[in-house]
C-alpha cells in the first residue's frame, strides 16, 4: 500500500510542477520534461516493473490534464520506464554520465513522441526540432545535477544494488 501512496505522490508532484512552475518556462520556449526525468528516476530506482506503473500513471494523467489523445504520454512514458527499469540491473546508477545520457535519451524520445502529434505540415517541422533539442539540452544536465545534489544531500545513495529490488515500500 505505502508502494502505491509513493507512486501517487510523485505522480501529483510532477505533475504540479509541469503545470505550476515549468509552465513560465515552457511559455518561453524552455521545456523542462519532468515527465520524462521522474520516470528515469523512478525506473532506476525501482525497477521495470515500478517504472513503467508510474509512466503509465503519470502519462495517462498528463494526457487528462490536457486536451489531446489519451494515452498518447501514457505510452511512451511506459515504454520508457520499462526500457530504463530493465538497465538499470545492468547499468551504474551512481553514475553521473549514466543519468545524463538516460535523461538526454528519454526526453529526447518523449519530446519527438510528443512532436509527432503536433506536426501540421512541412513549415512546422524546424520549430519542433529546436523545441525537442532544447528540451533536451535543458533536462539532461538539470536533472543530472538535481539527482547529484540530491545525493549529497541525503548523504547515501540514491540507488540500491541491482540485486536488492524490493519496489518503493522499502
Amino acid at each position: 500500500m505505502r508502494g502505491v501512496a509513493a507512486l501517487l505522490v510523485a505522480v501529483v508532484v510532477a505533475l504540479l510542477l509541469r503545470s505550476t512552475a515549468l509552465s513560465a518556462l515552457a511559455a518561453r520556449g524552455v521545456v523542462l520534461d519532468v515527465l520524462a526525468f521522474a520516470t528515469v528516476l523512478w525506473a532506476l530506482r525501482y525497477g521495470e516493473t515500478w517504472g513503467s506503473s508510474l509512466g503509465f500513471a503519470l502519462g495517462l494523467a498528463a494526457d487528462l490534464d490536457a486536451a489531446h489523445w489519451l494515452g498518447r504520454h501514457a505510452l511512451v512514458l511506459t515504454l520508457i520506464g520499462y526500457a530504463v527499469g530493465r538497465l538499470s540491473h545492468t547499468l551504474v546508477r551512481e553514475s553521473s554520465r549514466t543519468h545524463l545520457a538516460l535523461f538526454a535519451i528519454a526526453t529526447l524520445v518523449h519530446q519527438l513522441w510528443s512532436a509527432a502529434f503536433d506536426i501540421g505540415g512541412i513549415a512546422g517541422v524546424p520549430y519542433l526540432l529546436q523545441r525537442v533539442v532544447l528540451a533536451v539540452v535543458a533536462t539532461a544536465p538539470l536533472g543530472t545535477l538535481l539527482v547529484a545534489l540530491l545525493r549529497r544531500v541525503g548523504g547515501q545513495p540514491l540507488f540500491s544494488h541491482a540485486s536488492i529490488e524490493s519496489g518503493p515500500t522499502s
